[in-house]
């Protein structure tokens, strides 16, 4: 009888951008998703190797954990973020393809996530709602498609629990959710929206703005940034040709945010803001701004491109 022979290291590491795709998801922050990623990889290597060539799926077993370890830091994040400065945004995403520099940064674990419509930030902002089994059993279920045994053994509940999970999940998404609009026809309008910011043109701003609009700032304390929602087009339309006046250094820049257009705000090629936008009906609905330069890493080598 062959004794079970240790997977090969390249195996494991190749299941580390899948790994860093679900994390994403289930904590909407890379740094915490890196961190879960390899916490996991920590736990393989730290079983004897006759437990690891015991292991019938390596994959699935890192899996198992990566899920497991974002449900404990969900659990504990809803009690930081209690004391968190202000609101608390999911960090935004970049267009590998804008914001890589190189071989020199290739291993940032934004490179690992895949662009889609899981990762839309108005999708991301609906999950952090969610409790955090909800949000485990959603991702797994509804996004990547594994069925509810599995799921039952991450989360720690029967599968029919994790269905009335993911049902209830998907219910919150579901009325969330608002006609998509074409990416050209977005691109179209937040560069409108740009040039009246940049123009101090506060009569576009409010044609532009959704009446009912709300826009959240995100700077956890360590960038200056309003702490309440602004509600309503004239009073977003105000604050933003208020910010134009004080900050004429700002350049503005048309970006892909979480796969969709989205703006930059960079002052002397430093990215200080990236902001993401919802849009029904030919307006912007919601305005998402992150400040917090601590979820701004990815976007400090964007090439300053007009």
């Amino acid at each position: 009888m062959s004794t079970p022979r240790e997977p090969e290291p390249d195996v494991i590491a190749g299941e580390r951008r899948h790994l860093a795709n679900l994390a994403y998801r289930m904590l909407g922050s890379l740094t915490e998703a890196e961190d879960a990623v390899q916490e996991a990889f920590a736990r393989w290597y730290a079983l004897p190797g006759r437990q690891r060539a015991a292991v019938a799926s390596p994959g699935a077993w890192l899996t198992t954990v990566v899920g497991r370890i974002c449900l404990d830091v969900l659990g504990s994040a809803r009690v930081r973020r209690e004391r968190y400065v202000g609101a608390w945004l999911p960090e935004p995403l970049p267009d590998r393809t804008e914001w890589s520099a190189g071989p020199a940064v290739t291993a940032d674990p934004a490179d690992q996530v895949a662009v889609d419509d899981s990762v839309r930030m108005a999708l991301l902002v609906v999950l952090e709602s969610m409790t955090p089994a909800e949000r485990v059993a959603f991702v797994l279920h509804d996004v990547f498609r594994y069925p509810f045994p599995e799921i039952a053994e991450i989360v720690g509940r029967t599968p029919e629990a994790c269905r009335r999970l993911a049902s209830s999940a998907r219910s919150r998404v579901s009325a969330d959710r608002a006609p998509t609009t074409p990416a050209p026809r977005q691109a179209a309008l937040l560069r409108d929206f740009k040039e009246a910011w940049q123009a101090g043109d506060i009569r576009t701003l409010v044609t532009l703005l959704d009446p009912g609009a709300t826009m959240v700032a995100d700077g956890g304390g360590l960038a200056s940034a309003v702490q309440r929602t602004i509600e309503g087009s004239l009073d977003i339309a105000g604050y933003l040709t208020h910010i134009a006046a004080l900050s004429p250094d700002l350049t503005l820049l048309e970006r892909t945010v979480n796969g969709e257009p989205g703006l930059v705000a960079q002052r002397d090629g430093a990215t200080v803001t990236v902001a993401a936008f919802r849009l029904a009906e030919g307006r912007i609905t919601h305005i998402w701004a992150v400040r917090n330069p601590e979820k701004l890493r990815p976007w400090t080598t964007t090439p300053a491109r007009p």
